[in-house]
């Protein structure tokens, strides 16, 4: 099952690459550029025993071990590890139906794009604080 890193293993992608699996909001290029101001090189990818699920009130999806089915998706690098975010609680009742990437960029996407400018705005200015203290 793929897990996200510990904060501790958490590294540059210079001194080791780490791929990674998106299969929401992150399959469109747009906001990647805007979160990362680039767009990683990547390939379609398949994630086995898994299902992607829509939450309630969210435009993301979560995803949930489930035998005998598949989430399509990227990977940013073809190696064997990968990491995804994997919700936690397999009976969440907010979780319900598929979520779908085409449905989510007609009804969604220019307001996530939106909030992601926002965010990264925030982020990046002057009175910004960093996320981790040294």
């Amino acid at each position: 099952m793929a897990t996200p890193p510990s904060s501790s293993s958490v590294i540059s992608h210079h001194q080791n690459p780490k791929s990674v699996f998106v299969y929401g909001s992150l399959l469109a290029d747009d906001v990647v550029r805007v979160l990362l101001n680039r767009v990683p090189q990547n390939s379609p990818a398949i994630l086995d025993n898994f299902e992607r699920f829509s939450i309630k009130g969210c435009v993301y999806p979560a995803i949930l071990p489930v035998e005998n089915t598949k989430v399509t998706g990227r990977d940013t690098l073809k190696i064997m590890q990968t990491y995804a975010y994997v919700w936690v609680n397999k009976s969440d009742p907010n979780l319900y139906g598929e979520w779908n990437f085409e449905e989510w960029k007609q009804l969604h996407k220019n307001d996530f794009l939106k909030m992601t400018c926002g965010f990264m705005e925030e982020l990046e200015g002057p009175e910004s604080k960093p996320r981790v203290e040294r």
